[in-house]
């Protein structure tokens, strides 16, 4: 149900876990280059441009995403070169799953375990171009046409962005009665011309006036040239919904967007009101263990907090 028909114009429940989601555009590893959601956004293309199907990789993106949330980088890949077996490990990815998609739709939450459980053999094929410019394109800050732009730092780029608009995107799905394969593709899409157009924010689109939208035409169309015919034609009929909320594709993709352009914000002001109470108390980072009476007294003989 939506706000047309008099109901929620989003699902309130899923609000936590969009919220968890997002902090994977700032979680890196040792030995691994870019976020969590940016490397994420790479095999999904690799994947898709190996053959894979668009279906295929929607789920499988999606799964991983929702199981690094708490898991961050021990996935599959880590797991097995540590001496798990693949059973073993697939057993440890659906338990991170399992343990933040209380809230996720039953249907769509089946499929995605599923595709952990027995995730596809995909073939890496060619990462297009248009990847790594996009994850070293930053996104503009905050920005307002008369106004000077807000930066926050470190800034998002559009390789993250595009990576959770999508995989939330697919969660919001069943809310709208829309596909998913097609909220995802559409999404992974969406900044195509930002691979090769710096993003000025809106204050830039406007100083652009007439000339923007063929700029976007153009600098879009050099990306979709990266894709082999079949594939570009499949991702072009994705694109279709980006254009308005009109259709239940149209209104997961708007929903997924808006969502994540503002949690970005509000995870830098949650940084900044942080307290020591919600760190020690509810946190627990001096956590429960042999030493744990020892810490605390520590931190009171030298007055910390």
């Amino acid at each position: 149900m939506t706000s047309e028909s008099g109901g929620p114009a989003a699902p309130l429940a899923l609000r936590a876990l969009l919220v968890e989601l997002n902090d994977l555009k700032r979680v890196h590893s040792a030995g691994r280059t870019g976020s969590i959601a940016e490397r994420l956004f790479a095999q999904g293309w690799s994947a898709l441009t190996g053959g894979a199907s668009a279906e295929d990789v929607a789920l499988d993106v999606t799964a991983k995403t929702l199981a690094a949330s708490r898991l961050c980088d021990l996935d599959a890949a880590f797991l097995e070169s540590a001496g798990l077996s693949t059973a073993d490990a697939a057993t440890v990815l659906v338990a991170g799953f399992d343990d933040v998609t209380a809230e996720v739709d039953g249907g769509l939450r089946d499929r995605l375990r599923e595709s952990l459980r027995d995730p596809k053999d995909f073939v890496a094929g060619p990462v297009p171009v248009f990847v790594a410019a996009l994850a070293q394109q930053p996104r503009a800050g905050v920005t307002c046409p008369g106004k000077p732009r807000i930066l926050l730092e470190p800034p998002e780029n559009h390789a993250e962005h595009c990576l959770m608009v999508a995989v939330y995107g697919v969660v919001l799905s069943p809310f709208y009665r829309a596909d998913p394969t097609l909220v995802f593709l559409a999404a992974m899409s969406h900044h195509f011309h930002n691979a090769a157009m710096p993003d000025a924010g809106f204050t830039g689109e406007m100083l652009l006036g007439d000339h923007l939208l063929p700029i976007m035409a153009r600098t879009t169309q050099w990306a979709l040239d990266e894709l082999d015919p079949a594939l570009r034609e499949t991702v072009a009929r994705a694109r279709a919904v980006l254009s308005d909320d009109a259709t239940a594709e149209g209104g997961a993709f708007h929903s997924a967007d808006c969502i994540d352009r503002v949690l970005q914000i509000a995870q830098h002001l949650r940084a900044a009101t942080l307290t020591m109470d919600t760190v020690l108390d509810e946190m627990e980072l001096v956590h429960a263990g042999p030493v744990k009476g020892f810490h605390d007294r520590v931190l009171k003989d030298m007055r910390i907090p």
